[in-house]
């Protein structure tokens, strides 16, 4: 038997490095992003996603809830961390309410994200929420899966998704063209 897992979904490419990991379980993928901006940046993912799932008949559960508006007023520092709070706990709740087994997050495959942040938080709706976090290291994946999904012509995202995250990707990119 094959244990059930939800997997919060940022991307298709972070998809596709987790994917060698969780090929043990019964894979169903959950989108929940509002943290994405812009609208066009949430657009592109959610739709890439949407046509990868489609094609490699991957079962995909979709919040699509843009939720600007609830994250202008946080204080940027706190971003990851609320970042990594909200999407967890909903996927969490998904999996309970849908009878899986397990969860886990593609944040775990990008040597970019936190991880032990990310463990943590996982850990805490685990206990709340009564389903089991897999924790699983897919960072070793990264550069082959971003590899495949490039010959795969799929939309790749230049920054984490936040509208601070892209504030200090091309601060940065301004930065170096001076």
């Amino acid at each position: 038997m094959k244990y059930k897992i939800l997997t919060h979904v940022c991307c298709a490419p972070c998809l596709i490095c987790t994917e060698p990991f969780v090929s043990e379980f019964e894979l169903s993928c959950f989108w929940y992003n509002p943290n994405i901006h812009p609208f066009s940046e949430y657009k592109s993912r959610l739709d890439c996603l949407s046509d990868y799932a489609f094609e490699n008949n991957i079962r995909l559960i979709t919040e699509d809830f843009y939720g600007l508006m609830d994250f202008i007023g946080l204080n940027p520092d706190e971003r990851c961390a609320y970042c990594y709070d909200i999407r967890l706990e909903e996927t969490a709740k998904r999996a309970k309410i849908n009878g899986f087994n397990m969860f886990s997050t593609t944040l775990l495959c990008s040597p970019y994200q936190n991880r032990e942040k990310i463990k943590e938080t996982g850990e805490k709706y685990s206990r709340k929420y009564g389903v089991e976090f897999f924790p699983g290291d897919f960072r070793g994946n990264f550069r082959e899966g971003q590899k495949r999904a490039k010959e795969k012509s799929l939309y790749m995202q230049k920054y984490c998704g936040c509208i601070f995250s892209e504030y200090d990707r091309y601060k940065a990119e301004y930065k170096n063209q001076k």
